[in-house]
């Protein structure tokens, strides 16, 4: 019976265990780096940033050309009827006349107590800050992909466990069989065995749905399309490059991470900004000297009728030819407290965005030195663990001769082989926690992501 039931565990076996052999074989894999460029690339959240700092780059170019002097044209023609003013000598007259005026002015600002030229430097930090937050949040997802990715790595781990944990039962189940046969051991122990081989046959699939979920949250992750081929590349863990925990010690990774997170970049470049338009905003409170200038001329169809000489357009246009050049001032003096508030404001907004870094640097320090005392943590479960599955493995390697021999009872042998099982999950996930809280600390640092 139980014989019969084995070609069916091994064929389940075998097709949970093909699909990863297949696509292995006939898709191109997904490293680290690749998931990474790709999420940087196509999250939205980090297209809509860069979309901003396109626009905060175009109001900085914007305020830079406000410096170049205005110039507009205009005109009208028309015609008249009527009595009017001849809008060349400015006679009353009544006709019907067609007419024609056009001007062309210009402006430009002499002093305004270098408004203008805080409002560019401002705008010039706002750019450069809004840039650091997009940054910011490629870093941001950098981190999520690298999280997901690890998680990935670790279930497919479990996964590769869970098979030799069935391998490993199917095998006990075929020789128990064999004694059972043989009349050395009684049926009862060939049951337990195929009991213990439906369970780990089930935690088989269980395993492989969560390495299935495990890269669908790293597409998440990318925006990736959920259902686009997709094979992560799985680097053994033991080859993925780690820093020395001495080099990594919280004081230093956070000096280092004030001078280059960005966040802390954008948080700086916020203060900069803002007391550029500070002194923008003071600079609004005094008088503001411009120089302006101009010319037009124009010309009246019935100019012919009462003035002598050549009265042709263009004769026109040059006889009532007038110019104008002249320096205006303009001193705010009661405008309801605008401007005073305004400059009160900005000078909040300057405390505001101190306040803000100051909050921010204390957050870094506080994420810093948690994830350093996180990667100490897991390093001692990790080697605390190394010690149990060395443990684990000689009880259970003792109960295997033992039960072969017939001194050991199945359950017991599946006590210990359960228990080096658990052993080695456990060794994997404290071996992947502990590689990800150093690769924590070393994206701190600066030192980048890498597998």
């Amino acid at each position: 019976m139980i014989l019969k039931k084995l070609p069916l565990l091994w064929g389940l076996t075998f097709l949970i265990v093909q699909p990863y052999l297949t696509n292995a074989q006939t898709t191109d894999k997904w490293d680290l780096k690749r998931c990474v460029d790709y999420a940087v690339s196509n999250n939205i959240s980090v297209k809509q940033a860069d979309v901003q700092a396109r626009i905060s780059q175009l109001t900085y170019k914007q305020s830079k050309l406000a410096q170049i002097p205005t110039l507009a044209f205009s005109g009208n023609e028309g015609f008249n009827s009527g009595r009017h003013q001849d809008p060349t000598n400015f006679t009353l007259i009544t006709t019907n006349y067609f007419s024609g005026n056009y001007q062309l002015q210009t402006g430009v600002n002499i002093f305004n107590f270098f408004n203008q030229k805080n409002i560019i430097a401002g705008n010039e930090f706002s750019y450069l800050a809004a840039n650091a937050n997009t940054e910011k949040l490629r870093n941001d997802i950098s981190l999520n992909v690298a999280n997901a990715y690890l998680q990935f790595l670790l279930t497919t781990e479990t996964a590769k466990a869970a098979a030799l944990q069935l391998s490993q039962s199917q095998a006990q189940l075929i020789n128990t069989q064999k004694q059972v046969s043989a009349g050395t051991l009684p049926e009862l122990n060939a049951a337990e065995l195929e009991s213990q081989v439906a369970q780990d046959s089930s935690a088989l699939v269980t395993a492989k749905a969560n390495v299935d979920q495990a890269a669908l949250t790293v597409k998440a992750y990318m925006s990736l399309d959920a259902a686009a081929p997709f094979v992560l590349d799985t680097p053994p863990v033991d080859k993925i490059p780690v820093e020395a925990i001495a080099e990594l010690q919280p004081q230093n990774v956070f000096t280092l991470a004030l001078q280059n997170q960005p966040l802390q970049k954008y948080d700086q470049l916020q203060i900069k900004a803002s007391k550029k338009f500070s002194d923008a905003s003071r600079g609004a409170m005094y008088p503001t000297f411009s120089m302006y200038g101009g010319f037009g001329s124009g010309y009246i169809s019935t100019a012919s009728l009462y003035s002598p000489g050549n009265q042709t357009y263009f004769g026109q246009l040059n006889q009532n030819l007038a110019e104008q050049v002249g320096l205006s001032v303009n001193v705010p003096i009661l405008n309801g407290g605008i401007l005073k508030t305004n400059y009160q404001k900005s000078k909040l907004n300057i405390r505001n965005s101190e306040l803000q870094l100051e909050s921010d640097n204390l957050t870094l320090k506080q994420n810093i030195y948690q994830a350093y005392n996180a990667a100490v943590t897991a390093l001692q479960k990790f080697q605390a663990n190394k010690i149990t599955v060395d443990a684990t493995k000689r009880s259970y390697d003792y109960a295997q001769k033992r039960y072969n021999v017939g001194l050991l009872n199945t359950i017991d042998l599946l006590t210990n082989q359960n228990n080096y099982f658990k052993a080695t999950i456990d060794l994997l996930s404290s071996q992947f926690d502990y590689v990800f809280k150093m690769k924590v600390l070393e994206f701190y640092k600066g030192l980048g992501l890498k597998l």
